[in-house]
């Protein structure tokens, strides 16, 4: 009589992923990726990626399922970016990561820290990404991420270095362009966020670019002007694909939601006061437009960056921000004090959505009901900074 394999969440012996989803996981210490059977019930770990670098986005290219880029970094050799063109089977290193024009001798330039946020491009432009920095720059590669070139003139306007601050701004691991987000019914039509430096469009592919700071609020107590962009700290910004015309922002600030051209609004009043609407991550729900998930952490005071009261907690709006509910079934209910950076949080398009995050204390949880009730699936791994989603061909 054969015995039945011993149930876990993670499963290491399987030799070949069943037909389904990917999380790649970008971590302070190396790259992992977890392949899921087609239930989302058990998973193959596979990793490390880059034991030893700082990565701190891994993306794979929902147009051919196939390519993943990495951003790394290590100590002693600086940043770069790594590609497979096998579903992470073998890695390239980029003939030219994305670096800053140098100046002449004598002159003040900058250099990249690192390459911290990664976007495929529109669906009509098959080679085409774009990289967001630290210290703050927009960059645009059009062969699969192998070279990179500044995009659009931003990144040595002096209007946008005023904005941008420096290095010492006061973000972690320095300030940070992200959130490049591209409308899918135009490709010339694309946002991004700058920590600080407040969010930009552009609807001409990057001739020029419009401020987009209207209705944000800026931290009270320090006399800023909330006109002036520098002071403005979007964490995370994330385009509804039922309705490009929506975006759904988690700033420094609170949770804002904006309608076409309208103002930003406040959505994150109605949230529960113990907890606030302060947090980093974002998720809106691939079909349904009035529907976003978020991880509130501990923003009082001197920003401790935990769950709040040491009790993690999701909460999920179904009516665009009105009103919100509390998500904690399967999480600790005291003492567990991480939280969960801004890339670190995403779901899939599957029906019931699931949803995936991974924890400054290396935990990685997952839903398979849109919130209802949360199971850790991988413990153990190095502080995450980025999860994603991918379904290879």
């Amino acid at each position: 009589m054969k015995r039945k394999p011993a149930k876990s969440a993670v499963r290491k012996s399987v030799k070949k992923a069943s037909p389904g989803l990917s999380l790649l996981v970008a971590t302070r210490k190396g790259a992992w990726l977890l392949h899921g059977d087609a239930a989302r019930r058990n998973w193959r770990v596979e990793g490390p990626h880059f034991l030893g670098n700082i990565v701190s986005h891994m993306v794979c290219d929902p147009r051919d399922g196939k390519t993943l880029l990495a951003a790394t970094k290590t100590g002693h050799l600086g940043p770069t970016m790594m590609r497979s063109t096998n579903r992470g089977r073998t890695w390239k290193e980029s003939k030219q990561p994305p670096a800053f024009v140098k100046v002449p001798e004598g002159e003040k330039g900058r250099a990249v820290d690192h390459t911290f946020w990664l976007t495929p491009g529109h669906a009509s432009e098959p080679d085409v990404w774009f990289a967001g920095t630290s210290p703050q720059g927009l960059f645009r590669s059009a062969d699969g991420g192998d070279t990179w070139q500044a995009f659009s003139y931003i990144n040595d306007d002096l209007k946008y270095r005023e904005w941008m601050g420096t290095v010492q701004d006061g973000t972690p691991d320095g300030p940070k362009l992200h959130s490049i987000l591209i409308d899918p019914r135009d490709a010339k039509h694309m946002y991004f966020g700058m920590s600080g430096g407040g969010v930009h469009e552009t609807k001409d592919g990057g001739k020029s670019w419009q401020v987009i700071i209207e209705g944000m609020e800026v931290v009270q107590g320090f006399n800023l002007d909330p006109k002036i962009p520098t002071f403005h700290d979007p964490h995370c910004l994330r385009l509804c694909p039922s309705n490009p015309d929506r975006i759904f922002q988690q700033n420094h600030c609170g949770i804002y939601r904006r309608d076409g051209d309208s103002d930003w609004v406040r959505i994150g009043r109605s949230m529960p006061k113990a907890v606030g609407d302060i947090g980093f991550p974002l998720v809106v729900h691939p079909r349904d437009d009035k529907t976003l998930w978020v991880l509130p952490m501990d923003g009082t005071t001197v920003w401790p960056r935990v769950s709040p009261g040491g009790k993690p907690c999701v909460y999920t709006s179904r009516n665009a921000g009105k009103t919100w509910q509390r998500l904690d079934a399967g999480f600790p209910k005291a003492q567990a004090w991480w939280t969960v950076k801004r890339q670190a949080m995403c779901g899939d398009a599957r029906d019931p959505v699931g949803l995936y995050f991974g924890t400054t204390a290396g935990e990685l949880w997952m839903s398979r009901d849109e919130g209802k009730k949360w199971a850790c699936i991988a413990r153990n791994l190095p502080e995450i900074y980025a999860v994603e989603t991918a379904e290879f061909a």
